[in-house]
């Protein structure tokens, strides 16, 4: 069993400034151990500190039992087989760099002392070709190769010989991270590093992955904002905290179903501890003041005044208490307004090739979760919603720059009165917007929002913790800022129906809780997609994309597709 100890860490960009200082923590043995924070807080880099990949400017990193890492885009990095570097890579390549160095490095051999035996079947050649076998199976190469027949099996329905070959392209993100989380739980490294692994699963695969979590001996330091996820795995919660000289690392001994508790009574004590130390430095500066008059015209007090200037003096240099974390207030102001009592009448829709024709009504200010399995449908809907429906007047004409493509379909799909959506793309796919920092997009406007000056926009943007950002381009954003700029836009469009595709798919806990505070004050309709088991709680109606083709309300929400089938 192996752990992970992070003692006094500190590490600087490379343009100087300090993104982590005096970072401290410790996964013990079979713990299950979550890392949160605010977007480009450093979690990422934390974790490449940890694997080795990058070099702490100062403290240190010790860990025992051997390293599974998880990187968030688990196919990116991979490389092809020797003899055709730029070939699409493979299953097989996918698996090798997840495996234990030895075994990687043993197969690599292995691989191109065949290259070799195509081109010279010398006993030389045929002698290397031998050791590197030996070499593989002392590695422990043919065991594992067990593993990666039981981890394709499970993930992709077939036996390793049969998918070994099979193009990494052809797989989706949520296959790919399933058949990398296979072979980490089941394989032989006793401390797995998880970045994000819950990303493109789908609700199923995270239930599946939570159950594997909590079942696994291995100790686990992971990277999540899936607060279903923390919620019934995390048996401790490490927070990156932000800090004006660098951030921190706070550990909550609990789990996440304590974490926002203990963290605001952490807040609380440290508002008390900076009080209390306000008053006593008034004290003594009142108290140095007073003997300082007095002593003026009696000298038996010079002594006192003397003293108590020994006093302010040690006090001062002390020092206040610790400073407090800076905790990020993202504030969403969603305000809407006023529509028809009927916000959406849909008669007979069918959106071609997708669903079996429904019908459905939604009145003003629900709350609609759209539910489902990927591709059946759901984006296509809000899209063809996005548009303004299927005859769109002059008044439902979409909140937001840009065009929203069309969508084939049949039937109807009417907005209400002074309804005007504003949509949200899952994708982040805003032609309109690359290319111009945020002060500009700002600055500019568009038909529905007007233009502002740089001042006020500094103010908006900071309510929206990207302050920091804007004077960057659109396109050079995290995923994370780029949604909390769709939602910032959304808020001045004047939507009086939102869209939403995944809104917090990249969004941290503190920004995703804060679009939750947002939408409930918000006047208005509101249509979500969302694979968020934690989010669709704030939803009180539920629209299922069925497995077969059709859609259908329930009253609770509904993941799993044999479900949908069963319970339609």
């Amino acid at each position: 069993m192996g752990h992970v100890d992070v003692a006094g860490v500190r590490f600087e960009l490379p343009d100087g400034r300090v993104l982590l200082d005096d970072v401290s923590f410790r996964v013990g043995e079979g713990a299950k151990v979550a890392l949160v924070g605010a977007n480009g807080a450093g979690k990422t880099t934390l974790l490449r500190i940890v694997t080795g990949d990058l070099d702490p400017h100062a403290g240190a990193v010790t860990r025992s039992g051997g390293l599974g890492v998880m990187r968030q885009f688990v196919g990116h990095g991979v490389v092809g087989a020797p003899d055709s570097p730029d070939a699409d890579p493979t299953v097989a390549d996918l698996l090798r760099s997840v495996s234990p160095p030895r075994v990687r490095a043993a197969a690599a051999e292995v691989d191109r002392c065949e290259l070799v035996l195509m081109d010279t079947d010398d006993e030389l050649a045929q002698m290397a070709y031998a050791g590197a076998l030996a070499e593989y199976a002392d590695a422990g190469g043919y065991d594992v190769e067990v593993v990666w027949d039981v981890c394709t099996q499970a993930a992709l329905g077939l036996p390793y010989d049969r998918a070994r070959f099979r193009a990494l392209s052809t797989l989706s993100g949520g296959e790919q991270k399933r058949l990398v989380l296979e072979f980490l739980l089941r394989g032989p490294d006793e401390v797995l590093l998880l970045d994000e692994p819950d990303n493109y699963l789908d609700v199923p695969g995270k239930v599946w992955l939570e159950q594997r979590l909590r079942e696994s001996p291995k100790t686990v330091l992971y990277v999540s904002h899936d607060r279903e996820l923390l919620a019934n795995t995390a048996t401790r919660v490490v927070t990156v905290e932000l800090g004006a000289a660098g951030n921190t690392a706070w550990t909550h001994p609990g789990g996440f179903a304590s974490y926002h508790r203990a963290r605001g009574d952490r807040f609380a004590r440290f508002e008390e501890l900076r009080r209390r130390w306000d008053e006593e430095h008034a004290k003594l500066k009142a108290l140095v003041l007073m003997y300082k008059q007095k002593a003026a015209y009696n000298d038996g007090l010079a002594s006192r005044y003397q003293a108590a200037q020994t006093r302010l003096r040690k006090f001062t240099e002390a020092g206040p208490p610790t400073a407090q974390p800076r905790e990020q207030q993202v504030r969403m102001r969603l305000t809407g307004g006023r529509t028809g009592k009927r916000a959406l009448v849909c008669t007979g829709l069918e959106l071609t090739g997708l669903m079996r024709p429904f019908d459905l009504e939604v009145w003003y200010g629900e709350r609609v979760a759209v539910l489902g399995s990927n591709g059946s449908g759901k984006s296509h809907f809000l899209r063809l919603l996005a548009a303004g429906g299927t005859d769109p007047a002059p008044e439902h004409r979409p909140a937001g720059g840009g065009v929203v493509e069309p969508v084939a379909h049949t039937g109807t799909a009417a907005l209400g009165a002074r309804v005007r959506p504003g949509w949200f793309a899952q994708t982040h796919d805003h032609p309109e917007l690359v290319g111009r920092t945020l002060v500009e997009i700002l600055h500019r406007g568009d038909e529905h929002r007007d233009g502002m000056g740089r001042e006020q926009a500094g103010r908006v943007l900071a309510r929206y913790e990207l302050a920091q950002a804007a004077e960057q381009r659109f396109e050079s954003l995290s995923g994370g800022q780029q949604a909390r700029l769709q939602i910032l836009l959304l808020e001045l469009s004047g939507a009086t129906m939102l869209l939403l595709d995944e809104p917090t798919d990249n969004l941290d806990v503190a920004s995703a809780e804060a679009l939750e505070a947002g939408l409930a004050a918000f006047e208005g309709t509101v249509l979500a997609v969302t694979h968020d088991r934690w989010f669709a709680r704030g939803f009180d109606r539920f629209l299922v994309y069925g497995a077969d083709g059709a859609v259908y309300e329930s009253d609770a929400p509904v993941w799993d597709e044999t479900r949908v089938q069963r319970t339609r």
